[in-house]
């Protein structure tokens, strides 16, 4: 660790006027972004006694090893850059605001030729409308009524296309609760239409839609046609049980999300209504550890930061009214920032009295019954991890707390598309944004040793490469900047190196991956190998492995990491291997020619997309008639009819 007073600077040299700080450890990562009215007021904070700091914010100065700071010219500006730091760097010490678990909403997929309803979670993509976040039972049950009224496509690509293929529908197809377009019972204008109305109703239009099938049941009455008007009044009654399932708490024409918090000195819980057209349309929760002593109002602050910065195509994301527990201290500039953000203004307020004064009171008890569960959860899990990182800490006799691990697998079949994976584990939970892959050939893939040798090159080759080009970039004494606008820096193609090298082999493996190190003059690395026969752990030039105990919780962490890079390598041998295999079947049809080949891959963008064209489409490729589009679909079809293949021992696998 190092000691902040080595890279303390001097309080003469830090302007007092309003900007954006950011704390880089010893290899250049940048780990804490914060903004200040008074940069010397704020960082001077940071070098105080010890003592006095929280245990985060101590372990986050002593993990630093610079400061630099931006001076902007407002409080928008580093409201602004904030933001887009925090979001370019994902540094490891901000306050991340993660659902304390992970909610399903429900979701429109317009951006489709044929949109889709489905339940989804995790990660929000663009062209998709949710709506939610609900429990999945609540997801399915409202899924299932509205699809009578709003029969949407709900299937999935493959099922979707093989109904086009076949020209018969699937079975909700059959019972009326799909409109069928993948057989063309509707039109694709026809189809979206619907998915438009089912978003319009979970919108809140159901009113609308409710009060038009009155009349048409009426009407149906007066025509004395009584088999429409028991289906309508049928319909009536779905759309009002999904109507009425969200109670009204508040006036019908308000839109808002309701926060509120409940912290202690380490942590604080986070809970918030959406409530739109009156209704209470979902709820979440998050849980963040504090780096430093921040109050409620800063704590509001950085919280709709992170809710609201997020570029989403999603008309209802934030709302007319943002309803918090205390004001925060840059509330017009918060206010002014979300309104460009929406295109109408949006009004952040503290209810005084009345329904959503009661309304808070109830989100702030969820926060605190969201802490107490948060807590009980951790202090499980934290115990596991820490005592399978000390178990293998202590077993394999290392000086150093292993902070970072990475584990490296080679795949392949019988020496072809041999591809390698590298995944990533820091305080023992994988970090999937910093998994990488390999693409090994000619030498390299004569054998697994030469492919680990050149694999653990190739990567801490690039790492000795950008603290380098870092080291050369930081030359000289650059204490601060003056920008009015900051352009993010590029993000490293591999972060810090790790404590522990993990390969998935024996004593041949690990030879290769420590002489790898070795080469490049990297000594403070260590190298393990987990053989699968026994689950051995090799460690470099010993004679005779480490035995865990089969109840070690230091084995179980290393198989978890080992199966993990060994899912995540077979997943890129068999893109790879489809994509040869394509390569090879337009090779062997007769007539295609290099250049329409690039012509075919050109227009289409992948493979995956070439094999889902149809004939007509392929045909609207410059160059390919008919016959030929033809015999190129043939020949892409029957490669999906090919037998399975062990990604082990290359045998033919029974379908």
């Amino acid at each position: 660790m190092a000691d902040p007073a080595s890279y303390r600077p001097k309080t003469g040299e830090i302007p007092t006027d309003p900007g954006v700080y950011r704390f880089r450890d010893e290899h250049g990562r940048v780990v804490y972004v914060g903004k200040a009215k008074n940069l010397r007021s704020r960082l001077t904070s940071y070098f105080a006694n010890p003592a006095t700091l929280l245990p985060k914010t101590y372990a986050m100065v002593h993990t630093a090893a610079s400061v630099q700071w931006t001076i902007v010219g407002s409080e928008l500006e580093a409201l602004q850059l904030e933001y887009t730091w925090i979001k370019e760097f994902a540094p490891r010490y901000n306050l991340a605001f993660r659902d304390d678990k992970t909610y399903p909403y429900l979701a429109v997929t317009m951006g489709e030729e044929f949109p889709r309803v489905q339940v989804m979670r995790g990660e929000r993509r663009k062209g998709t409308r949710y709506f939610g976040p609900y429990t999945a039972g609540a997801i399915r049950e409202t899924v299932d009524t509205l699809l009578r009224v709003f029969p949407v496509r709900t299937c999935s690509p493959s099922t979707f296309k093989r109904a086009q293929q076949s020209g018969r529908p699937c079975l909700l197809g059959y019972i009326d609760k799909c409109a069928a377009p993948c057989v063309g019972r509707v039109s694709p204008e026809e189809h979206r239409q619907l998915a438009e109305e089912f978003c319009a109703f979970m919108g809140g239009e159901a009113k609308r839609f409710i009060t038009t099938l009155e009349k048409q049941m009426a009407a149906a009455v007066a025509e004395l046609d009584y088999e429409r008007a028991a289906r309508l009044r049928d319909d009536v009654i779905a759309l009002r049980k999904v109507f009425e399932r969200n109670a009204v708490v508040l006036a019908e024409d308000t839109s808002a999300d309701i926060f509120a918090v409940h912290q202690d000195e380490l942590e604080a819980a986070v809970q918030v209504f959406n409530v739109r057209a009156g209704r209470i349309r979902g709820q979440r929760g998050w849980v963040v550890e504090k780096v430093e002593d921040i109050e409620p109002p800063e704590l509001i602050e950085r919280l709709l930061q992170q809710v609201y910065g997020d570029e989403r195509d999603d008309d209802d994301r934030i709302p007319r009214q943002i309803l918090v527990p205390e004001l925060p201290a840059n509330v017009e500039e918060l206010a002014e920032w979300l309104s460009e953000l929406r295109g109408a203004r949006v009004e952040i307020k503290v209810p005084q009295r009345g329904d959503k004064a009661a309304l808070m009171d109830t989100v702030a008890s969820n926060a605190e019954q969201s802490m107490k569960l948060h807590k009980s959860r951790r202090a499980g899990d934290l115990t596991q991890r820490s005592l399978a990182l000390r178990e293998l800490q202590d077993a394999l006799d290392l000086p150093m707390p292993l902070l970072r691990i990475e584990c490296y697998d080679i795949s392949h079949v019988q020496g072809t598309n041999v591809v390698a994976s590298m995944v990533v584990v820091e305080d023992g939970l994988p970090k999937k944004s910093e998994y990488r892959r390999f693409s090994i050939n000619g030498d390299a893939a004569r054998d697994d040793t030469a492919s680990m040798y050149s694999v653990i090159t190739r990567r801490f080759k690039n790492y000795l490469q950008e603290q380098q080009d870092r080291a050369e970039a930081l030359a000289g004494p650059v204490e601060f900047e003056i920008v009015p606008t900051a352009e993010p820096a590029p993000r490293s193609k591999f972060a810090y190196p790790p404590n522990l090298v993990v390969v998935d082999g024996g004593p041949p493996q690990v030879s290769a991956a420590s002489r790898a190190l070795a080469d490049l003059g990297i000594v403070d690395v260590a190298v393990v190998g987990l053989a699968k026969r026994l689950e051995e752990v090799w460690l470099p030039e010993d004679e005779f492995p480490v035995i865990l105990p089969r109840t070690s919780q230091g084995l179980y962490l290393l198989q978890r990491i080992r199966d993990e890079a060994h899912r995540f390598a077979i997943s890129f041998h068999r893109q790879k291997r489809g994509k040869s295999m394509t390569a090879s079947l337009l090779d062997s049809v007769p007539g295609l020619g290099e250049s329409k080949r690039k012509a075919l891959l050109k227009h289409f963008g992948s493979v995956k997309k070439l094999r889902a064209a149809e004939v007509p489409e392929i045909t609207a490729v410059k160059g390919i008639g008919p016959v030929l589009g033809q015999a190129v679909y043939d020949a892409l079809q029957s490669a999906e009819s090919e037998p399975a293949v062990n990604m082990t021992t290359g045998e033919i696998l029974e379908s």
